[in-house]
């Protein structure tokens, strides 16, 4: 099995024993402890999965394929599907081979109290997990984008999600005590007239009582910036009202250098993670560290190319799903994993403390997805089979053939 050393005082990488894998037909000494099978996921397959989340004993990603959520039994490891059948899919095509992700679904998904808040095309559905069922859609668009990640803030029942392919990029926030529309905030940029890059992750921040998200490019920042959007912003409008980002007049503005900001977490204290995807040919892959009240940059880690990210307060850890690693770490032909681009998938597991890399494990072909079970520590990683999409050559050797869900264990 892979094991993820917990603890505070963690300095070594992750170690290896000689357990294999279960129920994947992947079996070898190098496997996580547990790697679970995905319905109708099989051999040289596309699974198209996004975000994940952990609430209440139970694993969650978004699937496309089944047009679902996955769940995992925490307790059990036993894998289901809620609600097939009840989201979008892929496009242009249903087996997710080629899928363009900017309009497919389900994408990000989010608790919000009891209930599961879906970023889906054109709209957010709100899954009643305790009956596995869509209880309401709410309708954020009519184009065929897709709604991606999203964030929720408690203390103003409001909840953000991102519609970043869109023409122009913009961002709805939803009452989630009346479940209407509160504000579709437009992220033009400040000339009124050039859309922004887009928006990438969120998450609010209780103690500056704001939204922070990344934005892909802006005339200032075109390698990306963080936004800072405080919910007093959002909250004095009047409900159903459609604004411009940098219009609203307490908006903060972080410049991330060259970084093509994609994952953002809260770390403990002040600071905050943002996931750097850089693009182009010959760029070092690199993790952000940033103070969230000031916008400094203040660590620059040798570890990036991922997307989700998630920070875990009992290790005290960082955990990046760098599924665009490249072992030069630099992204050395430009552009996404390809076959004249191979990348390299890795788990890295970041210290808060000393903000270095003290964990790194290989993990399957395009797994961008991770989240922690914060009462056992517990990291789900879902993959694509090793030949699906190409541009992972190691990850049949790894171990990762079929594509799954990998849960690496602390110990």
């Amino acid at each position: 099995m892979k094991s993820i050393i917990g603890g505070v005082a963690v300095a070594s990488l992750l170690a290896l024993a000689g357990c294999g894998g279960s129920g994947n037909g992947n079996a070898n000494k190098n496997l996580p402890v547990n790697d679970v099978k995905v319905a109708n996921i099989t051999t040289g397959s596309t699974y198209s999965f996004d975000i994940g989340t952990v609430a209440n004993g139970k694993y969650y990603v978004t699937d496309r394929n089944n047009k679902a959520l996955d769940v995992i039994d925490i307790g059990t490891n036993a894998f289901s599907l809620m609600a097939p059948g009840a989201f979008f899919g892929c496009s242009p095509t249903a087996n997710c081979v080629g899928a363009n992700n900017g309009k497919s679904g389900p994408n990000g998904v989010n608790a919000v109290g009891n209930l599961l808040y879906v970023g889906d095309v054109n709209s957010v559905k709100i899954v009643d997990p305790s009956t596995g069922t869509v209880v309401k859609s709410i309708a954020v668009g009519n184009a065929g984008f897709r709604a991606d990640e999203g964030c929720f803030d408690p203390v103003d029942n409001l909840f953000m999600i991102e519609v970043p392919d869109a023409d122009v990029p913009y961002a709805v926030f939803i009452n989630t005590k009346t479940q209407a529309i509160q504000a579709t905030v437009m992220w033009f940029d400040t000339d009124g007239q050039t859309a922004a890059g887009g928006n990438e992750a969120c998450a609010y921040d209780a103690g500056m009582k704001s939204f922070i998200v990344n934005n892909d490019a802006t005339i200032q920042n075109p390698r990306g910036e963080a936004d800072v959007i405080p919910a007093i912003d959002i909250t004095s409008l009047s409900a159903g009202s459609t604004v411009n980002v940098f219009s609203l007049a307490n908006v903060r503005r972080y410049p991330l250098g060259t970084c093509d900001p994609t994952g953002l977490d809260l770390g403990p204290g002040t600071d905050m993670i943002v996931e750097c995807r850089q693009g182009n040919a010959g760029e070092a892959l690199t993790t952000l560290i940033v103070n969230r009240t000031s916008g400094q940059v203040v660590a620059t880690i040798p570890a990036g190319g991922g997307d989700q990210v998630q920070y875990d307060a009992r290790t005290n850890a960082y955990y990046v799903a760098a599924s665009r690693w490249h072992t030069s770490g630099k992204n050395d032909k430009g552009g996404g994993c390809s076959a004249t681009n191979p990348c390299a998938p890795m788990l890295f597991v970041i210290d808060a403390a000393s903000k270095q890399v003290i964990a790194s494990v290989a993990t399957g072909n395009n797994a961008h997805s991770v989240a922690v079970d914060p009462v056992t520590g517990d990291v789900f990683v879902p993959y694509s089979s090793a030949t699906a999409p190409a541009g992972c050559p190691n990850c049949a050797a790894n171990g990762f053939t079929d594509g799954g869900i990998s849960i690496f264990l602390p110990i």
